[in-house]
């Protein structure tokens, strides 16, 4: 029975060695091939000192070397941190800075951007280069090793020394939260491994399953499609796409069985035209609702797949799921809980909603996180106690308050309504204002900036950017926008910029009044004449296209 999350790999070698269980550009690691890459990494990071508990960050696409650095990272005893590889090497040395990560695994070409960097990140000892060629550049205070060495050097090392238990920490997936910086949700091998065990049981995977992997491998929906692979014995398909089509395609070259994306993707690959017969069994979503027309666009082009509609969030890794039985008579729902979870939609003061009745999503049960890395502030505000459940119980039970408001109908099934903070939810993706409004105010350009979330039929939400210019500064949109590129990702650049000629709105608190000029801007979104306004101020046509293949379309 595996106990820890590297012991699915291990447990799936036992059972069938040859088996195929990951495929990249064509070529194939047996589950003996990856156990024992694993081991050989694992025991590489043991004699460069790697101690139990120390963050091991992961800054590639996704790649043969990506899935080995973070099972073997686990198996070492260390945690994983995915980095997604769309973000800024600001962001990415923010992010190795704030776990205090001791070893990086990167390419060549992304550690020459990252160079400069670095040096705010004094705990990285090692950086680890994928591939055979170094990079010249050697980071203060760091080795830099390739790939080939390291594997070489673990390859001879015993059993593991490290003494572990399923409460252990695993990984740290960093998510943006609704004010400041990301943050490290914190996860555990049980909580990884419940997820993968969870999930794989209702979507039926055995192995006989081909899962393409096109979401980032630092979204924890990405991540999913490994854990549940390997936790049925399955083949996880690695693919950095740059077309859409190119997915359908290899969609049947590689004969998938199995499909997960955001609503982003899924909007556009209805739109597109598939093959009378795939051998998809089925395609799940997750990260925002599935709008009405694009699920019977899917159910039209694809009507032997089954359907998974399903709700999660990183600090509790996936929450609900609705069943395809139950497609026809709720297309509109997120389903019930998970195996293994239970959901409450509870009003502020604890106590249960009634039936129909909004109130905020709260998951507990064993995929609950450990909490934010090292933010006790912001632990305490999203890992909450539960009202006493049973007389007798001392110690109070967290569970995840998520900030998203639902309501649970008569039969138990529960429909999203909306988030009661002020997070955007852009491509899948959870973006801070403040993220956004940080790199305005660091261009010079702006004097006041606010981020809001518009909705958007592709995107879920659009990220309008409302500013006022800076004392003496002639500002223009091209401005502003060109630094927001240079500083952001794709999904994260404002898809509207907003001149305002006066100051913005303050409540009484003297703090500008968001809720006021997001109910502006709801009012003049709505209005034919805006909306014109709007358009003109778009970055480009494809601009929806490009931020929501920006949630996978990584480039190689």
């Amino acid at each position: 029975m595996p106990i820890l999350i590297h012991d699915l790999i291990f447990e799936s070698a036992s059972r069938a060695p040859l088996a195929p269980a990951l495929s990249y550009q064509g070529a194939t690691l047996s589950y003996r091939a990856l156990a024992r890459a694993v081991r050989d990494f694992a025991g590489a990071l043991l004699t460069l000192g790697l101690q139990r508990g120390q963050r091991v960050a992961v800054y590639l696409e996704k790649r043969e070397e990506n899935v080995i650095a973070m099972f073997g990272a686990a198996a070492a005893g260390g945690a994983f941190v995915p980095v997604n590889p769309l973000l800024k090497p600001e962001q990415v040395a923010y992010i190795l800075a704030d776990c205090a990560v001791s070893v990086l695994v990167t390419s060549r070409e992304r550690l020459a951007q990252l160079a400069v960097a670095l040096a705010g990140c004094p705990q990285l000892h090692t950086v680890i280069v994928a591939g055979e060629r170094l990079q010249e550049i050697r980071p203060d205070g760091a080795d830099v090793l390739s790939w080939p060495s390291v594997m070489a050097l673990g390859a001879d090392q015993p059993a593991f020394a490290q003494v572990l238990v399923d409460t252990d920490m695993a990984a740290i997936l960093y998510t943006s939260g609704s004010t400041g910086r990301p943050k490290g949700v914190v996860l555990s091998h049980r909580n990884l491994l419940a997820g993968a065990l969870s999930v794989a049981g209702y979507l039926h995977n055995t192995p006989q399953d081909r899962i393409l992997c096109v979401l980032p491998l630092s979204f924890d929906y990405g991540l999913s499609q490994l854990t549940t692979a390997f936790a049925s014995g399955a083949c996880a398909v690695l693919m950095n796409y740059l077309l859409l089509r190119d997915m359908i395609e290899t969609v049947v070259q590689e004969a998938i069985t199995g499909l997960a994306c955001v609503p982003p993707l899924w909007i556009q690959l209805s739109q597109l035209h598939w093959p009378a017969a795939t051998t998809l069994r089925y395609i799940t979503n997750s990260g925002g609702v599935m709008q009405p027309g694009t699920l019977k666009r899917l159910q039209t082009a694809l009507p032997c797949t089954q359907i998974f509609l399903m709700y999660g969030l990183t600090e509790a890794f996936r929450s609900t799921y609705l069943p395809p039985q139950d497609l026809a008579a709720r297309p509109d729902s997120i389903g019930k809980a998970i195996p293994n979870a239970e959901i409450l939609v509870l009003r502020p003061d604890g106590s249960e909603c009634g039936a129909d009745e909004p109130g905020e999503l709260v998951h507990r049960g064993a995929l609950v996180a450990q909490g934010y890395w090292n933010d006790a502030v912001r632990t305490a505000e999203r890992f909450r106690p539960l009202p006493p459940r049973q007389d007798g119980l001392v110690l109070p039970e967290l569970a995840v308050w998520s900030g998203d408001i639902v309501r649970r109908d008569a039969q138990g099934y529960l429909y999203y309504i909306g988030r009661n903070d002020e997070m955007i939810k852009t491509s899948g993706y959870r973006v801070s204002p403040a993220e956004v409004e940080e790199v305005a105010y660091a261009s010079a350009l702006v004097g006041e900036a606010v981020a809001l979330g518009v909705p958007h039929a592709v995107l879920g939400q659009a990220i309008a950017l409302l500013v006022t210019a800076a004392p003496g500064v002639e500002l223009s949109r091209e401005a502003l926008l060109a630094a927001c590129r240079e500083r952001l990702p794709n999904y994260m650049v404002p898809l509207w910029i907003i001149l305002r000629g006066d100051l913005l709105p303050r409540n009484p608190n003297g703090k500008i009044d968001r809720a006021l000029l997001a109910q502006e801007l709801a009012q003049a979104y709505g209005r034919t004449e805006l909306r014109g306004e709007l358009r003109a101020e778009l970055r480009g046509d494809d601009h929806g296209q490009a931020s929501a293949v920006g949630v996978a379309g990584e480039p190689a």
